[in-house]
């Protein structure tokens, strides 16, 4: 098996006070996958050696001192299904999770759709979801943000929240037929012509966990491009759909 570099982060300063959060999204930099999975690969469905799969699983949770087991992924759709988490066991067909499971960890796969973080500080809840352009149409942000509200108590002035790296507006080119299903503040022209539109994702987001009720303050973007920052991340549409994935998660230790 391949040796590993060291495990490189992005790391969320919003969450910096949370004592015993784990929180993060994961590069592709420290694992042990070959090209073009390369080299920290967390997804199972992306053609990847599963000896591989699984010993980047064990690298992360050394690295973050939990047990690998303890982190719960799913399926995604592309929808806005949301599942409410109470142990282990990786789950299928939903687009965010949501648990206040000491000792869980929720976490969304991406490599250019938008993973989206949120920490209720009072209740000690945490929620992970995944907006492609299909999920952020279909507002997830908010309705994680409304999930918790049912299933915890939470409240949207309590939350801290994180939109992590994804594709930027400047290479995520669209069609009109789902330019047409965002507000024209989020669209510019492309240069290519022919109708096509930049979208800018990143900012729907952003503006979706406000009015769910998020103070403006409690908010932070990620500042890097999954297209663009070529080393440090996955991106699907720049690799032709061969490409591993990130995993953005998020939990309070027990």
């Amino acid at each position: 098996m391949p040796h590993s570099s060291t495990i490189e982060s992005v790391y969320p300063s919003i969450f910096h006070t949370i004592p015993g959060l784990v929180v993060l999204q994961s590069t592709r930099s420290g694992g042990v996958s070959v090209a073009p999975q390369d080299s920290l690969n967390l997804a199972w469905h992306t053609g990847d050696n599963p000896v591989h799969v699984l010993e980047n699983y064990r690298q992360l949770g050394a690295y973050l001192e939990i047990n690998p087991k303890n982190i719960v992924t799913t399926g995604q759709v592309h929808g806005t299904e949301i599942a409410i988490v109470t142990g282990q066991g990786n789950l299928d067909g939903y687009d965010a999770l949501i648990t206040n499971v000491r000792g869980i960890f929720v976490g969304i796969m991406t490599a250019d759709c938008y993973p989206i973080l949120i920490h209720d500080h009072r209740t000690g809840a945490s929620g992970a979801a995944h907006a492609g352009w299909q999920g952020t149409a279909g507002r997830i942000a908010e309705k994680t943000v409304k999930a918790m509200q049912e299933a915890f108590g939470t409240r949207p002035e309590d939350c801290l929240a994180w939109v992590g790296t994804g594709i930027t507006a400047e290479y995520y080119e669209i069609g009109g037929d789902v330019a047409a299903r965002f507000d024209g503040r989020y669209l510019k022209a492309s240069p290519s012509g022919e109708g096509r539109q930049l979208l800018d994702l990143l900012a729907v987001n952003h503006d979706q966990l406000l009015e769910a009720g998020i103070p403006a303050e409690q908010v932070e973007c990620s500042e890097f491009c999954s297209y663009r920052d070529e080393a440090r991340f996955f991106s699907y549409r720049r690799d032709n759909g061969l490409t591993g994935r990130m995993l953005a998660l998020i939990g309070l230790k027990r």
